[in-house]
């Protein structure tokens, strides 16, 4: 395979491995994301040193673009959904953290307290 073909066959890899990472977010995956990264980091390594190494005619030129932009997108999409995932987590962490201190200071009563606050949100002051 020519160096072309090998770096054109690197992005096709890269952009399978892209979609397979999108998916797992899509499904709340998110160690077999993580898992997924490393692989994903490889990849772009190696393509990054094949590509500084690579000429490519103008029909690789097309092909190379339509890949990095489908790689692109989804990475956007994939970006949104771990932002969503950690605002989630913050929201769970503040949670536990309020409730940990109401516990501190009133004990069993706490409780009630947060429950309601998780149901209607936080009071008027």
């Amino acid at each position: 395979m020519s160096t072309a073909g090998a770096l054109l066959d690197g992005y096709a890899r890269l952009r399978q491995q892209v979609a397979i990472m999108l998916e797992l977010a899509r499904a709340g995956e998110w160690d077999a994301l993580i898992e997924r990264q490393s692989g994903y980091l490889q990849l772009a390594d190696r393509i990054r040193q094949l590509d500084q190494e690579t000429t490519l005619d103008h029909e690789g030129v097309q092909r190379k673009a339509d890949l990095l932009e489908a790689i692109l997108a989804d990475d956007l999409t994939i970006r949104e959904q771990l932002m969503a995932r950690r605002n989630e987590l913050g929201h769970l962490m503040d949670t536990s953290r309020r409730q940990r201190d109401l516990h501190r200071s009133y004990g069993k009563q706490a409780s009630s307290v947060v429950e309601a606050s998780d149901k209607f949100g936080p009071g008027t002051s």
